[in-house]
């Protein structure tokens, strides 16, 4: 469950930095694996009814309970580089993967974006592809509680990461970020935005976007530069949720000529810092390395600048969160004059998925707990880690 925190755009104060890391497609036929629905029907049966439902949904939006009370349901996409318990290096997948769940209890429909890293034996081929930046993009798909999970598949995941890389999403190592993840994540927020409109079970151009981190940042950007000046996506809204502003997608000014994008979008990536590297896999950061401040300036892009720019509404993991990143520099790490130009960041907490987080069943705690034994239960796991 979330809990409706309170929006913040508080004032400038000290200086202190820290340091941060960094026309439509044609559509091919579509097939559906029909046991992965549990019944029996051809592909071409299941895209009739999965249509008749998509448009029943539309004409007819119930109104669902939420924390402010009754309001309409909405078509909402979640957009992120990990989504548990497919992939996942931390806190970022388990939202992606819990939160859509609860909301389509709520009511909600409700679909998620990540990339496929692997080969998924519960992800289906749709057999929908899309040209995005000169590359056939295609999708996987499968239904779980209720939530569309779907997967944009290009050999620029699936090759870097199965098998080959240790399973490291974004590089090789910690601090040594693969030297193309632009082109990478600007292909997946393209393909991401393609997918709610080709796919037969998506929401269609009217929806609610909701972008996670530097890695989906360009989902709010391309819908406003790119795709609504061409009057396309003109009902779309989007959520930027920020979970560790430290990790911001700052690369050099030069990526940017591979990325494709209108001018007005450059401008509101376009960056400047203090630090002469940007950690790659060709300058990876070593172990204790500090950044050396030289007291020049670097012209660098900064995709999460970019999307808190073109967002409607900006999300973090807690009311105290959303203060500490919108006082100052140091908080903020140097976004936070971008947050409050924005008009200020809203706090929700996080919840959890009390399923997967029980302790009652967990096999891994030597003396699993309740709500009755809750001191007993975590005395005997914190003496068992040490």
């Amino acid at each position: 469950m979330q809990m409706i925190g309170q929006r913040v755009a508080a004032p400038v104060a000290r200086q202190e930095q820290r340091v941060a890391s960094t026309s439509r497609p044609s559509v091919c036929p579509v097939v559906i694996n029909a046991s992965a629905f549990g019944v029996k029907k051809t592909a071409s049966q299941l895209l009739r009814d999965l249509g008749r439902c998509t448009s029943a949904r539309k004409s007819s939006r119930p109104a669902v309970t939420g924390a402010l009370g009754s309001t309409s349901s909405l078509d909402l996409v979640f957009v992120a580089a990990e989504v548990a318990p497919w992939s996942k290096t931390g806190g970022l997948g388990d939202v992606v993967g819990g939160l859509p769940i609860e909301l389509v209890k709520r009511g909600h429909r409700v679909m998620t974006i990540a990339p496929r890293y692997d080969q998924y034996a519960d992800a289906w081929d749709t057999a929908v592809s899309v040209n995005i930046m000169g590359e056939t993009v295609r999708y996987f798909h499968s239904i779980k509680k209720g939530v569309h999970r779907v997967w944009v598949d290009h050999p620029w995941f699936l090759a870097k990461v199965w098998g080959k890389t240790g399973s490291k999403l974004y590089g090789p190592r910690s601090g040594a970020d693969y030297m193309d993840n632009h082109k990478r994540f600007t292909l997946f927020c393209k393909a991401a935005i393609e997918a709610a409109r080709v796919l037969p079970f998506g929401p269609g151009e009217d929806c609610v976007f909701v972008a996670n981190d530097w890695h989906a940042a360009l989902i709010p950007v391309l819908l406003k530069d790119e795709y609504k000046p061409k009057g396309e996506f003109l009902k779309a809204k989007t959520v930027l949720t920020i979970h560790n502003i430290a990790f911001q997608g700052r690369m050099w000014e030069d990526t940017i000529k591979d990325m494709e994008l209108p001018q007005s979008s450059f401008e509101k990536l376009a960056f400047t810092d203090g630090y002469p590297k940007v950690y790659t896999e060709t300058t990876p950061m070593e172990e204790d390395e500090k950044t050396p401040i030289t007291g020049k300036t670097y012209k660098k892009i900064n995709w999460l600048k970019g999307g808190i720019l073109s967002a409607d509404k900006l999300v973090t993991v807690s009311p105290n969160y959303a203060a500490e990143i919108s006082v100052d520099a140091a908080g903020g790490v140097e976004l936070d004059g971008a947050i409050r130009a924005a008009g200020g960041i809203e706090g929700i907490v996080n919840g959890m998925d009390i399923e997967e987080w029980n302790p009652k069943t967990d096999k891994f705690l030597t003396l699993p707990y309740d709500h009755l034994s809750v001191y007993a239960g975590k005395a005997s796991a914190k003496e068992a880690l040490q």
